[in-house]
């Protein structure tokens, strides 16, 4: 039987895989914006907020040596995961449901008024509409990939919290 220490230090190696995986989901989301031309809407930005809200739980979660903590952190990149979830369904359906806006997007102002979109505008402002449809990858949308990132690293956190619950 492996001990707990040797249990803990793969949950946080885990932890650390997970946020490169965030991490290197939002450096496509760049590539895209700037090789490829693909302005991100408010939803796009969103997104990129939950992904590096993931990552950022989970670097934290890696860096703790109990359980209590470790499972909190990943509880909280677990909701940012859902919320992920929730709005790249919220995209899908406008790509769906073109028609929303006439040229302007009712979350651009909210979207560009946080203030890493002053810190950073070439990573969190927005330049695109929500309905603006991009080339297919591998025949999914980009919301569609996001959903897939997001539900794997929803259902990575939720299997770990399960079988972890007895655990510190």
């Amino acid at each position: 039987m492996i001990n707990d220490s040797n249990l803990l230090r793969r949950e946080r190696s885990l932890l650390v895989l997970l946020g490169m995986i965030c991490i290197a989901l939002v450096g496509g989301a760049l590539y895209m914006q700037y090789v490829e031309n693909e302005d991100p809407c408010p939803l796009c930005i969103i997104q990129r907020y939950f992904f590096l809200l993931v990552a950022i739980f989970a670097f934290l979660g890696a860096r703790f040596s109990n359980w209590r903590a470790v499972r909190l952190l990943e509880v909280l990149a677990l909701l940012s995961a859902a919320a992920g979830i929730a709005t790249a369904l919220r995209h899908l359906y406008v790509l769906a449901n073109p028609g929303f806006s006439c040229g302007f997007d009712a979350l651009e102002p909210i979207v560009d008024g946080l203030p890493p979109a002053h810190w950073l505008p070439g990573i969190f402002k927005v330049s695109g509409l929500c309905e603006t449809p991009y080339p297919p990858i591998l025949h999914l949308s980009l919301p569609a990939w996001s959903l897939v990132g997001f539900a794997i690293a929803f259902i990575s956190l939720a299997a770990s919290l399960w079988l972890n619950r007895r655990r510190g």
